[in-house]
């Protein structure tokens, strides 16, 4: 089972690589069930779980009767569906990047942000303030704050790698989901100083709610990103028999 699981990840993970790279240009028709199955060695089954994930991550698309096509994909791409982290993204684009942290610590909350994550004002918070670089560029704002009876000890050290690994990994957090709420804003004095702007006044602004598997909302994010380096994007299937109104 464990073979078999290996070769799934290792398809799937070859063809994101091929697309990504654009070895394989959009429209481009893969290779068949059986043919993904004689040059993997492997089973029909396990070709159609790494064809359905390569699908349900909007990297192809399966048309009945005739095959899988790839899909027209964009490098600086920001899923709006999905929890994923800067690290993630950032392997996924494939380009040069870096994280800068400006503030790391626990901070008295303000009213507006305890009114996002539903505490009083006042009540202790991690504050976690970083600059996303990429390609020599500060094109990400993000303004992260965790309460502290959920996550007790946040560093300099790990805001400058992936929180998520940290949560995940050492704190063993189970994170379910996240709301999140899009707009385009003016720019404030904090985003002149904190990213490379050239002139622009607006950004777009994302603030995220994120839940345990409980429902616990601990964390609210507001992540600010530069206009002209991100398109948003989601992947949605239309369900046959499904009625729009």
């Amino acid at each position: 089972m464990r073979l078999q699981k290996n070769i799934f990840l290792q398809i799937y993970n070859e063809y994101v690589d091929k697309i990504e790279t654009c070895f394989l240009a959009p429209g481009t028709k893969l290779p068949s069930e059986s043919e993904l199955a004689a040059e993997y060695g492997t089973s029909r089954e396990t070709v159609r779980k790494a064809l359905h994930l390569l699908a349900q991550n909007g990297f192809i698309h399966k048309i009945q009767g005739k095959g899988s096509f790839v899909l027209d994909i964009g490098r600086m791409d920001f899923p709006v569906t999905g929890l994923i982290s800067f690290k993630e993204m950032s392997e996924r684009i494939g380009k040069p990047s870096s994280t800068i942290v400006y503030e790391t610590g626990r901070i008295p909350a303000p009213g507006e942000i305890a009114a996002h994550l539903n505490i009083k004002e006042g009540d202790t918070l991690w504050r976690v303030v970083r600059a996303r670089e990429i390609e020599g560029e500060r094109v990400i704002l993000d303004k992260d704050y965790f309460l502290p009876e959920v996550v007790p000890v946040l560093t300099a050290e790990i805001a400058g790698g992936s929180i998520y690994e940290y949560l995940e990994g050492q704190l063993h957090l189970n994170i379910s989901y996240a709301k999140k709420v899009i707009s385009v804003e003016p720019v404030k004095e904090e985003d002149q100083q904190q990213l490379d702007l050239h002139g622009q006044t607006h950004v777009v602004v994302v603030r995220n709610y994120v839940y345990l598997v409980d429902t616990t909302l601990f964390q609210y994010t507001e992540s600010r990103h530069r206009l002209d380096k991100f398109q948003f994007v989601d992947f949605a299937r239309r369900v046959p028999g499904e009625k729009l109104f």
